[in-house]
């Protein structure tokens, strides 16, 4: 592995005018096709082998033309305080909308709220529902401009208009938030390098990678159906990993350089070691990533999948683009310890006489040798207590109710929760399928007057056959909002007397509607957690297990992900679930936390966290199969690693703290739990607990049984295989000494 990407290192710096003219025409090409393709929307989302999921095809089998799957709209209006919408004026401005709602091409029925029972008890509220034809992302901007416009002529009229459903859905964006982010990385690399052409570096490959990443995501949108928070997902992931991998090789690079090497044979090396680092800790974000169709939710699996693509590009950039922006920069890009002259220039001369100062990776790890029980103690009970409010995780997926109050969607359903009640928000359709029963219409009646038993439900709507008269749907409002426990419990009620109805007449119920839709995913999610984790765990562990040669080290960055994810969870749930902070991070509305996120949060921060552990344990074992001692090879691995990976993990945290900026709530929630876990498990799990248990367990960390050892194929990770090369490279008037201390960065 090493060998080979030292030459692949070596053949990109010298043919650099090869390799940047490839990557500058990967990115037009995705560019072009970016610019002539159509915008992505919302993905369409469907959940295979779920009841919700069965009874919606039902529906588009058995009520053709029914367009179940077209975006809508409720028109909801209230009467000015001390009228009521019943007042001749007030029912001839609704009834005026209504016939403007009905004039737009791409409508199918609106239902007059007079006709259709849709006034409100108190008769202060009233709504009307439009049905389009198209879904939600493919409706035109000229229906929704229709919709807006009778919305404000009923204004202009004196009365409150609101407008929910999703045909209004709007594009995310992320706002400033995000640009800062990037610019926190640009001074934290510049700090790092002490120079501005190599931190601009990580950051243009970076960009460049995200963009060919982005570019074909979205000329690829409409084919695959791909929806926005699909390249909001890959401009995230891939903007941190892409600085991070591009870092780590520009860094070993300038270390190469200080121990006295030609550049050519520099850039080889760095790409030879550090790059053997990038490519396995690339392989564990993409296992992780692809790992997310075990799931199989297509959404899921998309978003994963164009992540995993993104990294993946971000990895060869790193491995190729690199060496050749370097070979341009030539001099400008000076050894390790040496500032450009922008920012103060020239090597300090060292005083030969006068011992060195420590670096503060070495002052700490020193310490965490020192008292080790003391601070994996400490980094435990610290987790643990973060992960305490994971206990009182709630899953749901977000509706109208999670929106901001300052959006129309928002204030509609605040409008129909005070008129009609909280659960006329998320009522349940209930299909019945009578094709095989003897009587369908006596089945439906039935039926209907079962679920009228049921706790928790205010209204059943009498059965609506179809042309065949076999199957009927039923609508049912729970008395409790649609994210609810109450309505969770409601929908397994129904399922429950339907399994008895099937029984006696062979009739199947089933309950979908959107509420039944997200208790579905939610369900599907939990179900999957475990057999995700098994397989994205276990190839990894396998995967770590060639990389350090070692069974207790892999098994410890598994325990320490587990240990760094509960805590972010916790995180997540006191921010968006209690709504701790919530006013700082921008949180209008707590409810419960998204049904993805954890399944999400394993597979995107299991990969990132594999990534320091591989750059940081590298390093020791590097000093370790070298000749150190266990103790004294984990501060040496923090003498040359721990201020890289802390560079890292600040920018990997700066680029997903700009992303709690997005007006998208599934975004704003990643972001966070991202951020919150590199956090944790950068500071905490690898900068702590990975030395203390390290040092505890001593030469026991790096034991292999031999016959796995026979097994295992070498990759060479270290670049063991490049010390035995020849160093012609070299520069004879390097210092001996130095180059052995600088040879491990």
């Amino acid at each position: 592995m090493a060998t080979f990407l030292y030459r692949l290192g070596r053949f990109a710096f010298r043919r650099r005018h090869f390799v940047a003219l490839f990557w500058v025409a990967l990115l037009t090409l995705a560019g072009v096709g970016a610019a002539g393709a159509p915008a992505a929307g919302t993905t369409s989302f469907s959940i295979p082998g779920t009841e919700a999921q069965k009874a919606f095809d039902l529906l588009e089998e058995r009520f053709p033309g029914a367009s179940a799957d077209g975006a809508t709209a409720r028109v909801v209006f209230k009467a000015p305080d001390g009228e009521k919408m019943t007042d001749a004026e007030n029912k001839a401005t609704v009834t005026e909308t209504v016939k403007e709602l009905s004039t737009g091409s791409e409508v199918a029925t609106v239902t007059n709220p007079y006709q259709g029972g849709g006034v409100s008890r108190d008769g202060t509220i009233a709504y009307a529902s439009v049905s389009y034809k198209v879904s939600g992302m493919e409706l035109e901007d000229s229906s929704r401009e229709a919709l807006e416009g009778a919305a404000e002529d009923a204004r202009d009229a004196g009365l409150t208009v609101e407008i929910g459903g999703d045909a209004l859905q709007a594009m995310p964006h992320t706002g400033a938030a995000e640009i800062i982010g990037i610019g926190i990385a640009a001074v934290v690399l510049v700090i790092t390098f002490g120079s501005l052409l190599a931190a601009g570096l990580p950051l243009l490959t970076a960009i460049i990678g995200v963009g060919i990443g982005v570019a074909s995501i979205t000329a690829l949108a409409s084919t695959l159906d791909l929806g926005s928070t699909t390249s909001t997902l890959a401009t995230m992931i891939g903007l941190a990993v892409g600085i991070d991998y591009a870092l780590f090789v520009v860094s070993r690079y300038r270390a190469e350089l200080a121990e006295g090497r030609e550049r050519e044979e520099a850039a080889g090396r760095a790409v030879g070691t550090a790059g053997s680092a990038v490519v396995f800790a690339g392989l564990t974000v993409v296992i992780a990533l692809v790992g997310l169709s075990v799931v199989n939710i297509p959404m899921l699996t998309k978003m994963g999948i164009a992540a995993a693509g993104t990294v993946a590009i971000a990895v060869l950039i790193a491995l190729t683009m690199i060496p050749a922006l370097l070979g341009y920069a030539g001099r400008r890009v000076r050894p390790a310890g040496q500032k450009s002259k922008l920012l103060g220039g020239g090597r300090a001369a060292k005083d030969p006489a006068k011992p060195q100062r420590p670096n503060m990776g070495t002052r700490w790890a020193s310490f965490v040798v020192r008292r080790p029980v003391a601070v994996l103690l400490l980094g435990v009970l610290g987790l643990g207590a973060a992960a305490i409010p994971a206990s009182s995780l709630e899953l749901g997926l977000p509706d109208d109710g999670s929106q901001p109050t300052s959006t129309t969607q928002r204030r509609a359903y605040d409008l129909l929760s005070e008129g009609f009640g909280p659960g006329f928000n998320g009522p349940l359709m209930v299909v019945v399928d009578a094709k095989d029963s003897d009587d369908p219409q006596a089945v439906f009646g039935q039926t209907g007057e079962d679920i009228k038993g049921l706790d928790n439900v205010v209204t059943v709507t009498p059965a609506q056959p179809n042309k065949a008269g076999d199957t009927a749907t039923i609508t049912v409002i729970p008395d409790a909002k649609p994210s609810s426990v109450t309505t969770e419990e409601l929908v397994h009620d129904i399922r429950d007397a339907g399994a008895d109805i099937k029984t006696d007449s062979d009739a199947e119920v089933l309950v979908t509607g959107a509420t039944a839709m997200n208790i579905d995913v939610s369900q599907k999610l939990n179900d999957a957690l475990v057999p995700y984790l098994i397989l994205v765990v276990g190839l990894a562990f396998l995967l770590l297990i060639v990389v350090f040669r070692s069974i207790l080290v892999p098994l410890k960055a598994a325990l320490g992900f587990l240990l760094s994810v509960l805590a972010a969870l916790g995180a997540v749930v006191a921010v968006f679930q209690w709504g701790w902070l919530s006013g700082l991070m921008g949180v209008e509305e707590t409810g419960p936390v998204m049904s993805m996120m954890p399944i999400f949060m394993v597979g995107v921060v299991f990969g990132l966290a594999m990534d320091y552990e591989v750059f940081l344990v590298t390093r020791m074992r590097e000093a370790y199969v070298h000749g150190e001692k266990p103790s004294q090879a984990v501060v040496t691995g923090f003498k040359y690693g721990a201020r890289v990976v802390t560079a890292a993990a600040v920018i990997m945290i700066a680029v997903f703290s700009g992303f709690i900026g997005s007006s998208e709530s599934m975004v704003k929630m990643i972001g966070f739990g991202l951020a919150v876990a590199v956090l944790f498990d950068a500071f905490i799990v690898r900068m702590a607990i990975v030395p203390a248990v390290l040092a505890l367990l001593g030469k026991k960390a790096w034991w292999l049984p031999r016959w796995l050892d026979r097994v295992l194929p070498n990759v060479d990770v270290e670049g063991e295989g490049l010390r035995t090369a020849s160093d012609a490279g070299r520069n004879t008037d390097s210092d001996p000494d130095e180059d052995r201390e600088l040879a491990r960065v």
